[in-house]
C-alpha cells in the first residue's frame, strides 16, 4: 500500500455539479452527512446513505478507481474493525476459528462500523476533491465569521484548518519517499506480523517530523515575503455567492436526512 493512495487533501479540477456548489454548502453537507451516517439502525437507513454518497461520487465526476484508491490507506483499521467486531461481539455463534467463535451480532456490527468508516472517508474526500483550497479557506471563514463577536479568530482557524487538509497527501508523499529510501538502505517494512511492522515504521516518524517543520518554516516565509498579515482588510478575487443550486442541494441533503430519521424513530431503519 503506498502512502501516495490519499485522496483527502487532494483536488480534482472539474467542472461537475459539485465542483460549481458555493464551499460553503458543501462543508455544511459533510457535517451533515457525518453526523447522519451514525443514524441508521438497520439496512433501509444504510442503503438510503449509501445511495446518497454514491449521487455525490457520480454527480462529482470523479474517477470511480480514483475514489476507491483512496480507501486504501483505510484498509488496516478495517480489517482490525472487522476482526475485533466479529470475534468480541458476544451473541450467537455462527462458526468458529480456532478457539474463536464469529457471531451473527459481531459480523453486523463489523459491517456497521466499516460501512461508516467508509462513507465518512468519502465524503471527506468529496468536499477537498471537489473545492479549492483556497475557495475552502473562503467557506470556512464565512462560516465562522459570526463567532468573531466573541472572540474566535475566524480566518485563523479556517487558514490552518485548510493547510492542514492541503498537506496530508504531501506529508503522506513524503512519509513514502522515506520509506522508499530506507527501504533501498536495508529496512524491511512488509515482513513479520503486524507489530513487527508498526515497529518499523518507528525510524521514519524522525525525518517526518523534520520534514513537516521544514515545510512549515518554508510556507511561513513564502506568505511573508507575499505580504500576509492575517485576515484583517484582506479582499478576495472571487467573492462566494450561495445560489438557487446551493439552496436545491441543501434541501435534497435535508430531506433524505429527515427520511434516515424517520426510519430510526419508526424501527425501520
Amino acid at each position: 500500500m503506498k502512502l501516495t493512495a490519499v485522496t483527502v487533501g487532494q483536488y480534482f479540477p472539474g467542472n461537475s455539479a459539485l465542483h460549481r456548489l458555493d464551499p460553503r454548502t458543501k462543508i455544511i453537507a459533510v457535517i451533515m452527512l457525518s453526523v447522519a451516517i451514525f443514524l441508521p439502525k438497520a439496512w433501509p437507513g444504510y442503503a438510503l446513505m449509501a445511495a446518497l454518497v454514491l449521487a455525490g461520487v457520480l454527480l462529482a465526476q470523479v474517477p470511480i478507481k480514483f475514489i476507491l484508491r483512496g480507501l486504501k490507506p483505510i484498509l488496516i483499521f478495517l480489517a482490525i474493525t472487522v476482526v475485533l467486531n466479529a470475534f468480541l461481539t458476544p451473541g450467537e455463534p455462527l462458526f468458529y476459528v480456532g478457539r474463536w467463535d464469529v457471531t451473527r451480532e459481531g459480523l453486523i456490527l463489523s459491517a456497521t462500523a466499516a460501512s461508516r468508516l467508509i462513507m465518512l472517508v468519502v465524503c471527506a474526500s468529496l468536499l477537498t476533491l471537489t473545492t479549492p483550497p483556497i475557495r475552502l479557506t473562503d467557506g470556512f471563514e464565512r462560516l465562522l465569521r459570526p463567532l468573531a463577536p466573541i472572540g474566535v479568530p475566524a480566518h485563523e482557524l479556517a487558514l490552518m484548518l485548510t493547510i492542514a487538509l492541503r498537506f496530508i497527501p504531501t506529508l503522506a508523499d513524503e512519509a513514502d519517499r522515506i520509506m522508499r529510501a530506507q527501504a533501498a538502505r536495508g529496512a524491511d517494512f512488509q515482513s513479520g506480523n503486524a507489530m513487527a511492522r508498526v515497529r518499523a515504521l518507528v525510524p521514519v516518524m524522525v525525518p517526518l517530523f523534520v520534514a513537516a517543520f521544514r515545510r512549515a518554516d518554508e510556507l511561513a516565509t513564502a506568505m511573508e515575503a507575499r505580504g500576509y498579515r492575517g485576515g484583517h482588510g484582506r479582499t478576495k478575487m472571487k467573492e462566494l455567492a450561495f445560489g438557487a443550486r446551493d439552496a436545491l442541494a441543501l434541501l435534497v441533503l435535508a430531506a433524505v436526512v429527515a427520511g434516515v430519521v424517520a426510519l430510526r424513530v419508526t424501527g425501520l431503519g
